[in-house]
């Protein structure tokens, strides 16, 4: 019998390798890693989050199996927390292998897509399996950065979520309800966030101001216009460019002239202070006087943003 050629710069299995002439003691040996049991690669190739899925995969049927959940968003390049384990779902329980490091989901029918060769969950179908390994929060997040790279729109978010019996599906029923467009980055995304959970009322998303002719003169990432009220995250560490800071400082003075009040957030603001954020929110908004402001905080943000 004839050997068949494989690219050992690509993940393939000890079947596939035997079938090429290549012994199981040479696959123990330096000229090749092991990236799952069975499933191997040359050993100066680079294990990137989608080699590592593509390995996952390699060990299932190929005309049933696709990744899912966390290896199709990293498959998508949707931003995830980091989450260490593989998922491929199946479509028969027989047809479910057991590996360390690889989960596998079985699944009664499914809607997939094909990229580069490999069978994925449809992004609308992926969003809902990570209700049941992410955050609200996080969640939301990978439903903004969906509906902003025009992958999915928030009726079919929203249209999935409330007809799949997924697990947690409930909870993505919540999260594509709070799905925005237009949304520019996943700090934008918690920011809003953090406001509509503490109750307050939710900031419009990336308004844009235009001329009497009609040409977008400014552009805010989150904002009150009634109250001419503007929040911004601001994710550089340091000025990097002088051209891009005195860009900033003619922006600002513009908005000044037209007395609109712009508030600056940073990560810290978020992630350290999360409390302190509000109350400096909503004293700045109940002075600018934003319609619809409760007479306290609501504590549902808390679990969300517990603070370092």
């Amino acid at each position: 019998m004839a050997e068949t050629t494989i690219d050992t710069g690509r993940p393939f299995t000890r079947g596939d390798a035997i079938a090429a002439g290549i012994s199981p003691r040479q696959l123990q040996g330096s000229l090749f890693r092991r990236i799952f049991r069975g499933v191997y690669i040359t050993a100066g190739a680079a294990v990137t989050p989608e080699v590592r899925a593509t390995a996952a995969l390699a060990l299932f049927d190929s005309e049933s199996a696709f990744l899912s959940h966390a290896s199709a968003a990293r498959f998508h390049n949707v931003p995830i927390p980091t989450l260490p384990e593989e998922r491929v779902t199946v479509l028969h329980p027989d047809l479910r292998r057991r590996r360390a490091g690889v989960v596998c989901h079985v699944a009664r029918g499914a809607t997939v897509l094909e990229r580069g060769g490999k069978r994925v969950s449809a992004p609308a179908r992926m969003f809902v399996e990570l209700a049941s390994l992410l955050t609200l929060v996080d969640l939301v997040v990978v439903g903004d950065n969906l509906v902003r790279t025009e992958r999915v729109s928030t009726e079919e978010l929203r249209q999935v979520s409330g007809e799949s019996e997924l697990p947690n599906a409930a909870r993505a029923v919540v999260a594509a309800g709070l799905v925005r467009e237009r949304v520019d980055s996943p700090m934008e995304t918690r920011l809003r966030l953090l406001i509509v959970l503490a109750g307050l009322p939710e900031p419009k998303v990336n308004l844009t101001l235009r001329n009497v002719e009609g040409a977008a003169i400014r552009r805010y990432d989150l904002s009150f216009p009634e109250a001419r009220l503007i929040l911004e995250y601001d994710g550089r560490q340091h000025v990097e460019r002088i051209e891009q800071w005195e860009s900033d400082l003619q922006r600002r003075e513009a908005i000044d002239s037209d007395e609109w009040r712009i508030m600056v957030f940073v990560s810290a603001d978020i992630y350290r202070r999360p409390g302190q954020t509000l109350q400096r929110i909503s004293r700045v908004m109940r002075a600018r006087r934003v319609p619809g402001l409760p007479s306290c905080l609501s504590d549902q943000w808390r679990p969300h943003f517990p603070g370092w």
